[in-house]
């Protein structure tokens, strides 16, 4: 199966009088293939949003890029028939009711379904006549969903797309991308800090840190790399002494990540289980050369 983006060595660059050169973006390099749902992680500032809008080619950078085959770069007219994005900010004008932004999409784009846009607000509680400035964000990033959902594209790009919203309002909206929109043909990338809410949707996860890719896996080989345990009674220095990735302590007792060790290593020193993505996400970000929350035994 041929890939669907394809980018390497993507390096972007701020400029800035007063503070300098901030290195956002520092040699990333990957390919995603159809039919992938990614998360992206990382914290504030690790160069996330800056990626996706270089993937849609809303900003300069440095690298190769393609999509579908096409560069950002030299096309970023003919992206926008292959891509859609929905932003943290969900921005629709005011003054358009929810029925007439579905008669705008509609006259504009030539891949949008009407009637599927009309079955996905049929699911919410917006009718056709409110106005756009009358609704709670949570309503406005249902329709906003609403109208990008029926568009027939071949990768959806949603950058926090959750912000703001009540955990309803967000179960809501992931059930929707996974039973309603997603197919083996399209790809979706998540950015959001919710990781506990996607990680049951996710085939792969990306995480970013300093603008750099520390990590690029699929969900299902994270328990071939990550082994988590927890140490049973006078183990836990031992355990220290293994050198985990990451440790911490809880009422549950004391807890060891491990990279590149497989459970059968371990097992006499405590019980192992699944690591999850929020428990890997943070041995990885903390592990970090120079970051500041380095945690060790």
């Amino acid at each position: 199966m041929n890939d669907i983006i394809t980018v390497r060595n993507l390096n972007k660059k701020f400029r800035s009088r007063k503070w300098g050169n901030t290195q956002a973006l520092n040699g990333l390099s990957f390919s995603v293939k159809p039919g992938q749902i990614i998360g992206v992680l990382g914290p504030n500032g690790a160069g996330k949003t800056t990626m996706l809008k270089s993937l849609l080619g809303l900003t300069r950078y440095d690298g190769e890029v393609e999509i579908c085959g096409l560069s950002p770069r030299k096309k970023p007219k003919e992206i926008l028939k292959h891509v859609c994005f929905i932003a943290d900010v969900a921005i629709l004008p005011k003054w358009l009711s929810a029925g007439q932004a579905i008669e705008f999409v509609d006259a504009i784009h030539p891949k949008f379904n009407r009637r599927k846009a009309q079955m996905f607000l049929e699911k919410t509680q917006i009718k056709s006549k409110q106005v756009i400035g009358k609704l709670s964000r949570g309503m406005i990033v249902q329709l906003h969903l609403a109208l990008i959902m029926a568009i027939d594209v071949d990768v959806l790009v949603l950058d926090e797309p959750t912000l703001g919203l009540d955990i309803l309002y967000r179960k809501q909206l992931y059930d929707a991308l996974l039973h309603d929109y997603y197919n083996q043909q399209r790809t979706i990338i998540i950015a959001t800090h919710q990781i506990d809410e996607i990680e049951n949707i996710l085939t792969d996860v990306m995480i970013i840190n300093q603008g750099q890719l520390v990590l690029y896996h699929s969900v299902e080989d994270l328990d071939n790399v990550y082994s988590l345990i927890t140490a049973k009674p006078n183990q836990a220095e031992a355990l220290c002494g293994m050198h985990p990735l990451y440790h911490y302590k809880d009422l549950k007792g004391e807890h060891f990540l491990f990279k590149g060790k497989s459970p059968l290593e371990l097992e006499a020193y405590g019980t192992c289980k699944r690591a999850s993505i929020s428990d890997i996400y943070l041995a990885e970000i903390r592990s970090t050369p120079h970051e500041s929350m380095a945690e060790t035994c």
